[in-house]
């Protein structure tokens, strides 16, 4: 019998070349071929004249001044920029190009920029960088343009970009472009693709920006000084979290990434700065949220001779400048709720709150009743919470979710605040306060404890908790109890979370949406 002639798979032959394998693949071909033609495909420079909009911008000036040239063509302007659209019309030739300030249009015409220049538009990708010299003009369409005289290869892009569809929108005649980027955790691990083809990612980023920006500008007209303190600490603490770890080679010694600056800035306090801010990333060992990275970024500013009232109306102050500055207004909308961020902000006091949630005043509740209700609840992680953890978390259930408008809670539970001073008149409570908005907590705030002797007895209080299995409970600060010794002020303190914020008044879902870099699982 013959040996049968059905086709069997080759067991040698090589997988199948993926689209993007294959567009790189002819990225390198167009590199090589561009060397072959002499042309530097990775420029040192360009003595750009204007961004696109300043262009686009010119122009029209000189139209309404009735300053154009002859043929209606402004004057000669070197844009540069991303070659983000192509269109090809045989001996002519339009391309979008796009820089941080936005984009134009620029036309090639082949007797325009000579025959050789013309054929190597051939060798250009989507996303490579060039520079355009040229007139100004408006096309029949009406839309300014650089008629271009010569043209420059910037940087040859060797990964095609994940660019959407390019369409003409009827109603304003203007390109709109669509991203073709819609996989949300790719665009997190490739922030700078997400930015190079979401323009509007970047005005999140400038919206942040000037969060902070600004944060200081109100701080510094109050007369705060901007300082920096440890990132890598001996001792963590200022807030009850899990600490990074880290080891010192050559002290061979244990340190930690710092989880708030709290203790180093009042340690400033006590030197005799009055006033101090700063802004800092901070880093805590917990999972990850809508509103928790494991690296964030705190405000924390600190005032001598005040308490946690002056912080509140400071605390007013700021939220609603900054929302004026980044929104264009004091009230705003936040994944479809309507807010506003005008002073007077509601003020609650935590216990009455959750009294009412409870039907029993907490204070008057044994720590194993606490822990009743939690479990009735289904709250997790409350095996080895202590009795502060406990009311924290019932609060969280219950209470926390309906306050929608800005809201300070006030007064903690002495447990749950080992850095705020005992709240006058009853001891059983401290003198601090969060403030949320929609549910979530923007900033935290205490009239500082300044005794050394009652710091003491808190720390060796969350020393307990830690030996009871609490793992954020806070550690004793022999060195912070050494600087309350030589004399502390009366002093309020405040920590402001800026991605929370910047969150809040950019409508983003996530803090990953207003964080450049967040922290991901592997891939």
């Amino acid at each position: 019998m013959t040996q049968s002639t059905r086709a069997r798979p080759d067991r040698g032959a090589h997988p199948p070349v993926s689209d993007l394998e294959r567009s790189m693949r002819s990225r390198r071909e167009k590199l090589e071929r561009l060397r072959e033609r002499g042309i530097e495909a990775f420029d040192y420079g360009y003595a750009r004249t204007h961004r696109a909009q300043d262009a686009a911008a010119a122009f029209e000036a000189a139209e309404a001044a009735g300053t154009l040239a002859e043929r209606g063509q402004g004057e000669e302007v070197r844009v540069g920029g991303r070659l983000i659209a192509f269109r090809s019309h045989g001996k002519s030739a339009f391309a979008d190009l796009e820089d941080g300030s936005g984009r134009i249009q620029v036309y090639f015409r082949k007797n325009q920029v000579g025959e050789q220049a013309f054929e190597d538009l051939d060798l250009l990708d989507l996303g490579d960088w060039i520079g355009a010299r040229g007139r100004l003009f408006r096309t029949r369409m009406g839309e300014v343009t650089v008629q271009v005289a010569d043209w420059t290869l910037l940087t040859k892009a060797l990964r095609p970009l994940p660019l959407g569809k390019t369409e003409l929108d009827a109603a304003t005649g203007r390109r709109v472009t669509h991203s073709g980027f819609a996989d949300t955790e790719a665009r997190y691990r490739q922030r700078y693709a997400d930015l190079a083809v979401n323009p509007e990612v970047r005005e999140v980023f400038r919206a942040r920006s000037r969060v902070v920006a600004t944060a200081r500008s109100v701080l510094d007209a109050h007369g705060f000084l901007e300082v920096e303190t440890p990132v890598l600490q001996p001792l963590y603490g200022g807030a009850t979290a899990r600490p990074f770890v880290t080891h010192h080679r050559s002290l061979d010694r244990q340190l930690y990434l710092r989880i708030a600056d709290e203790l180093y800035l009042k340690r400033l306090i006590v030197g005799g700065f009055e006033r101090v801010y700063e802004v800092s990333k901070d880093f805590r060992n917990e999972g990850l949220s809508r509103f928790h990275n494991p690296e964030f970024t705190m405000l924390e500013f600190y005032q001598a001779f005040a308490d946690y009232h002056d912080m509140m109306d400071l605390v007013e102050e700021l939220v609603s400048e900054v929302a004026a500055s980044v929104a264009g207004a004091r009230t705003v909308t936040y994944q479809g709720e309507r807010i506003s961020l005008a002073p007077p902000f509601k003020r609650i006091r935590l216990v009455e709150a959750l009294g009412q949630a409870l039907g029993d005043d907490p204070l008057e509740l044994e720590d194993d009743e606490l822990r009743a209700r939690a479990q009735a609840l289904r709250i997790p992680d409350i095996e080895r919470a202590g009795r502060g953890k406990l009311i924290d978390k019932l609060f969280d259930v219950l209470v926390q979710k309906d306050l929608r408008s800005p809201t300070f809670v006030l007064d903690h539970p002495r447990e749950l605040s080992p850095l705020a001073k005992a709240k006058r008149g009853d001891a059983r409570l401290t003198e601090r306060f969060e403030l949320f908005v929609l549910g979530t907590e923007i900033a935290n705030a205490f009239s500082e404890l300044n005794d050394p002797l009652d710091q003491r007895a808190r720390f060796e209080d969350q020393a307990r908790l830690a030996a009871g299995g609490d793992e954020e409970a806070h550690r004793v600060d022999e060195d912070y109890i050494r600087a309350l010794e030589y004399g502390m002020p009366p002093t309020g303190g405040v920590g402001v979370g800026i991605d929370r914020l910047t969150m809040l008044l950019t409508d983003q879902p996530s803090i990953r949406d207003v964080i450049l870099f967040p922290i991901l699982r592997p891939e």
